[in-house]
């Protein structure tokens, strides 16, 4: 039965290189190893392949009205990026804390698991429900499973704190997301005799520049009273490739684009919009070859976090950290998911989104400890 000190157990976390394109089962298997030396029942979620796994764990009594403490497990690459030091070591360095997940969002996931210990000694009322996912970095792709079967095998809980960084603000609202790969299949011909062809370069330049029209529109009408940076839907294509030539039509283009969605506006709602422009698109091509086509995939699609009427989980963060400050943020969570799932639901964890995914990625000694005094503080609570 192995005890870890919050930095201890964040030096294990980060240890693990759980990039989202690899397999998070070693730090999986840690995690459950130490639960489970705790007398504390894990249950794993896996994915489609088996590499990957989420956890979800009950500690305390098995009733109603406990707390769910959410974070995901996965973190951002590190390629390219020009560290001073090892990104899957903790390095101290002037009052912060360096390595990759540190802030994002193994800071939080530390917390909550060292003090495993102090939640059984403290003979827990109401249960503290742990749930850490997968593949939060690339679409928030774990969750959901995880979310259906916690509804099936747990006591229902009376609030999720999902502990991504917002410096231990309470955050209410987040925009939704969609995220699409758009492949534009065209037909070939010498450019001298272009109108015979199809370019797919051009044709996605079409697509393309519907997504630049749409964000313009969207700046000129934005509502500036809204609390969101920035208040409007913002829509982005952040990669293209295609074509062979320069004196050929282009026989295949693809790019991807991300939609950042505002609320009350949806993530469907702009998803079924660009489809159907994508639609129109494609009637125009097959016009000239009937081979052509616009193929659109849905990489991704996130609700938003939404602002609830009395909501239990804002009561109750504001409780524990006294912030009665109103926040909201244009990066997505899990916390989406878990209110579709009939949760009640904020975010608020230790940690600067600014210094996520960053080189040099840190969160500093005194933020940590600000989460630690909530979590200390959530336990004498569900004791009480």
């Amino acid at each position: 039965m192995h005890v870890y000190t919050p930095r201890e157990m964040l030096e294990k976390l980060v240890g693990f290189p759980t990039v989202s394109r690899d397999s998070n089962l070693p730090l999986i298997d840690f995690v459950e190893e130490y639960l489970t030396g705790h007398g504390v029942v894990c249950r794993r979620v896996y994915d489609e392949t088996g590499t990957k796994a989420n956890l979800y764990a009950l500690v305390g009594p098995e009733t109603t009205g406990g707390v769910i403490l959410s974070g995901h497990t996965d973190v951002v690459p590190t390629d390219g990026q020009e560290w001073a030091s090892d990104p899957f070591a903790v390095v101290e360095k002037d009052g912060k804390l360096h390595g990759r997940g540190t802030c994002d969002m193994k800071g939080f996931d530390a917390l909550a698991l060292a003090l495993v210990p102090d939640m059984l000694k403290a003979g827990l009322k109401r249960p503290v429900q742990i749930a850490l996912s997968y593949d939060e970095e690339i679409g928030c792709r774990g969750a959901p499973g995880m979310i259906a079967e916690m509804r099936e095998t747990m006591p229902p809980a009376s609030a999720v704190i999902v502990g991504e960084p917002s410096l231990m603000k309470v955050v209410t609202e987040h925009k939704g997301s969609v995220g699409l790969t758009t492949r534009v299949r065209g037909f070939e011909v010498h450019s001298s005799l272009m109108h015979t062809g199809v370019s797919a370069v051009m044709t996605a330049a079409r697509l393309v520049n519907w997504i630049r029209e749409r964000t313009e529109e969207n700046m000129a009408k934005a509502d500036r009273s809204s609390p969101f940076e920035p208040p409007f839907t913002t829509l982005h294509v952040g990669v293209i490739k295609g074509g062979t030539a320069g004196n050929i039509t282009a026989k295949d283009c693809e790019f991807v684009s991300d939609f950042r969605v505002c609320p009350p506006e949806t993530p469907a709602e702009w998803r079924d919009r660009y489809m159907a422009f994508a639609a129109e698109v494609e009637k125009d091509i097959q016009k000239i070859r009937p081979e052509a086509r616009v193929d659109v995939e849905v990489r991704m699609s996130n609700p938003p976090c939404l602002r609830e009427d009395d909501g239990a989980a804002e009561a109750l963060a504001r409780a524990l950290t006294g912030d009665n400050s109103e926040n909201v943020v244009s990066y997505g969570t899990e916390a989406g998911q878990f209110q579709e799932g009939g949760y009640s639901t904020c975010i608020c964890g230790p940690g600067s989104i600014a210094q996520a995914h960053q080189p040099n990625e840190y969160i500093s000694i005194e933020q940590f400890e600000a989460g630690e005094a909530f979590m200390r503080r959530l336990i004498d609570r569900l004791a009480a």
